[in-house]
């Protein structure tokens, strides 16, 4: 079985990452989003929240499965059996960055292979950060992100909004 594993802070989990699962389905067999804590992000949401919204966020697919990692990711790319690291790349920026640290992982484990995927471009812009903004401004979220997630986000900025 070939696993992929598409790692990220995933602080909310946006339609361009659920954009990138799809895509990555039609490479893996099974690709597993690996939650990481990420604390020098200061993530809005707390790991077990944003492990439950990708849960949510990717309910229909059975060959998909989410869970929070700690520590160094290409460890936990062998201890899962997993052939690849899955990373989503918006612009030439993000690919700058991506293709650093793809060279750092394959100079840590020469096995673990990285593979970049763009997403559709309706969200070539899309960022968990303009999420949050937007939420925190009260706009429109459902477009950006699954159902819930906006809901929650709504809660968190405006608890008292009817």
């Amino acid at each position: 079985m070939r696993i992929g594993v598409y790692p990220g802070t995933f602080d909310p989990i946006t339609h361009g990452h659920t954009d990138i699962v799809v895509r990555s389905l039609r490479i893996f067999d099974h690709v597993i989003i690996a939650v990481a804590p990420n604390p020098r992000k200061q993530p809005l949401l707390d790991v077990a929240e944003r492990v439950e919204l990708a849960k949510l966020a990717t309910q229909e697919f059975a060959q998909v499965q989410v869970e929070a990692f700690d520590g160094l990711l290409v460890h936990y790319v062998r201890q899962r059996g997993a052939l690849a690291i899955i990373r989503g790349v918006r612009a030439f920026s993000d690919f700058e960055h991506e293709f650093q640290m793809a060279l750092l992982n394959r100079n840590l484990d020469h096995q673990v292979e990285t593979v970049f995927l763009m997403p559709s471009e309706e969200y070539s812009y899309l960022t968990s950060s303009v999420v949050k903004e937007l939420a925190m401004l009260g706009g429109p979220l459902e477009a950006y992100v699954h159902p819930e997630v906006a809901k929650r986000l709504r809660r968190r900025f405006h608890p008292f909004a009817s």
